[in-house]
């Protein structure tokens, strides 16, 4: 019984001390993208560097011939070949360890620059996060670009920079297009229509840059190929989000642009009705949360680890409750467990996996309720509450 103490006690220790916990994941991903690039195995990174090449050569990665050499689809806006060629043109073996590393620290820094009150909390929630980020590096997400776009783009809304968290939004719409949801935070800042202007100016601007490869006849034909290609982008994968799960898929997945087109309708109509929250900091916490969780859990295709995205709005509302229940707690950790350890194969078994998430589609149904709750605890707080925090 001591020797167990003394370990939960050293454990407890190490994990409380954030440079650990920072250096811990630093040196998995250094394993991790050293397997799968010595393995030939890191594949999304190379349907990354390689669309980069074709875009750079005068030849558009929107092609099937593109999809038979790589066994998927270039899924991506023009601009992303543009924004993101200093590093998917480096060699292979240093650009995958570049866009890993890079990534992993940048969503580190993401975590560690928010706003207070949240600061307190920052450890906590990227401790929480450390398991599905490491996931998302393993495979060499886009999601994790997304995720600390989102979060820089609200710090510099916090600290009353909104052109450069315009720009930031802009460069993630411009290459992931959801990721432009988070314009819809404007309407919780000061001079709305400025700020809407000078991101209509951003997109243009990046929409525009593909016309930087003055060796390539008509780039911006690229737009209409993308959709062309887009259009024989059939799948029958179950996918991880509300779209998908067994029993909703029937009725939803035949009416998804409907349903998604619906809920946003119905998210706005919320807002309206808060629109006094505004000042409030937790109510923009919220708004935040809600957009992220949207985004994933309405997706046309998340995978288990898209959801960093989505658990990372909601570690960060969670942390701003006034108070957490039992109930709380419990749905806190059946998603811990659901997204961050059941997923990783030296942790759990793959077949448990399989059968909490393709079976039971439990994952899905968890989150879906952490959102709407968080929805509901949204509309029920009063709207004259107001926090330490106010614009």
């Amino acid at each position: 019984m001591n020797l167990i103490k003394a370990i939960w006690s050293r454990t407890t220790a190490f994990f409380s001390n954030q440079r650990n916990v920072f250096l811990l994941g630093l040196l998995v991903t250094l394993v991790a993208t050293s397997l799968e690039v010595f393995r030939g195995r890191a594949s999304n990174y190379y349907v990354y560097s390689d669309a980069v090449k074709c875009f750079w050569d005068g030849i558009s990665p929107y092609t099937m011939q593109f999809v038979d050499d790589h066994g998927r689809y270039f899924l991506y806006l023009p601009p992303f070949a543009v924004i993101f060629a200093p590093i998917l043109l480096l060699p292979q073996y240093i650009g995958a360890f570049a866009w890993n590393v890079g990534n992993y620290v940048l969503m580190y820094l993401a975590v560690r620059t928010l706003p207070e009150p949240l600061r307190q909390h920052r450890d906590r929630i990227f401790l929480f996060l450390l398991p599905i980020l490491l996931q998302s590096v393993f495979c060499y997400q886009y999601n994790v670009v997304v995720c600390y776009i989102f979060l820089f783009a609200f710090t510099l809304l916090e600290k009353d920079k909104p052109l450069w968290a315009i720009l930031l939004i802009m460069v993630s719409a411009c290459t992931k297009i959801y990721g432009g949801i988070e314009l819809a935070l404007l309407f919780c800042y000061p001079k709305v229509w400025r700020n809407m202007g000078f991101a209509i100016l951003c997109g243009v601007v990046l929409m525009l840059s593909p016309l930087l490869n003055l060796g390539f006849d008509h780039p911006l034909g690229l737009y209409q190929e993308m959709a062309d290609i887009l259009a024989t982008h059939n799948s029958t994968s179950d996918w991880a989000g509300i779209l998908y799960t067994h029993l909703l898929k029937p009725v939803l997945l035949p009416n998804s642009r409907l349903v998604q087109a619906g809920v946003l309708a119905v998210l706005g109509a919320v807002y309206l009705s808060l629109i006094r929250q505004r000042n409030s900091f937790t109510f923009r916490v919220s708004a935040l949360a809600i957009v992220m969780g949207f985004i994933i859990l309405f997706s046309d295709a998340p995978e288990t680890h898209t959801y960093i995205i989505a658990l990372t709005g909601y570690q960060m509302a969670f942390w701003l409750m006034p108070s957490r229940s039992r109930c709380d707690w419990t749905l806190y950790w059946f998603l811990f467990a659901c997204f961050c350890i059941i997923p990783i194969d030296v942790l759990c078994p793959p077949a448990v996996w399989h059968f909490v998430r393709d079976t039971l589609n439990l994952d899905t149904y968890i989150f879906t309720l952490c959102w709407l709750y968080l929805i509901w605890i949204t509309i029920r707080r009063s709207h004259d509450v107001k926090d330490a925090h106010t614009l």
